[in-house]
């Protein structure tokens, strides 16, 4: 089964082979914050601050249409490369700075799909919770949970590096992220995690 992609205003489609994602998380670090707060979509947050993340091998992943927009930036030199819609700012998702780990976070808010199918697809959110203690109110989760989804994530990590595919719709052959990021600077970032 595939899940539609799409950014908010439509520019950028595309699809996702459910069969391929690892778990379904919810993730409540500052930097999921300061990005939304970036993008200027804080409504993509849940009520204590998280963001709906769907963790999945990168050749699951492709853009049908718009690639032209989709952006890239960081949080620090070193940091994760968070992917979006620079044509309505529509976060999409996820990835390490270099694709030797084949990982994709996919954001929720870019999945074309009711909540209901989203659900079905991938199982209710907020059963794997991740970075609690920042968290913006308290947030319950098991830690039974969250080890099942950690596991989840890395077999399917090891999947994908015993199989060797090297296929990502964000980094090109030679391995350089299609887009150059955008860092910003330390005091920006500050301001993001301050700010909301």
């Amino acid at each position: 089964m595939k899940m539609a992609l799409r950014c908010r205003c439509g520019s950028v489609r595309g699809e996702m082979e459910t069969s391929r994602a690892y778990a379904r998380a919810t993730c409540y670090c500052k930097d999921c914050r300061a990005f939304a707060r970036f993008l200027g979509v804080p409504d993509v947050l849940d009520e204590a601050g998280g963001t709906d993340i769907v963790p999945v091998a990168p050749a699951a992943v492709r853009f049908t249409a718009g690639s032209e927009h989709v952006a890239c930036m960081s949080l620090s030199p070193k940091g994760l490369l968070r992917w979006y819609a620079k044509c309505c700012r529509t976060p999409l998702a996820n990835t390490p700075r270099e694709p030797k780990l084949p990982y994709v976070g996919m954001v929720s808010a870019c999945f074309d799909a009711p909540p209901q199918a989203v659900d079905a697809a991938f199982g209710p959110r907020a059963r794997v919770v991740l970075n609690t203690q920042s968290a913006t109110s308290p947030v319950p989760g098991t830690l039974m949970a969250l080890a099942i989804g950690s596991l989840r994530i890395l077999m399917g990590v090891l999947g994908v590096k015993l199989r060797r595919e090297r296929a990502s719709p964000f980094f090109d052959a030679t391995g350089q992220p299609l887009r150059v990021p955008e860092v910003v600077s330390r005091e920006r970032r500050t301001e993001l995690e301050r700010a909301g």
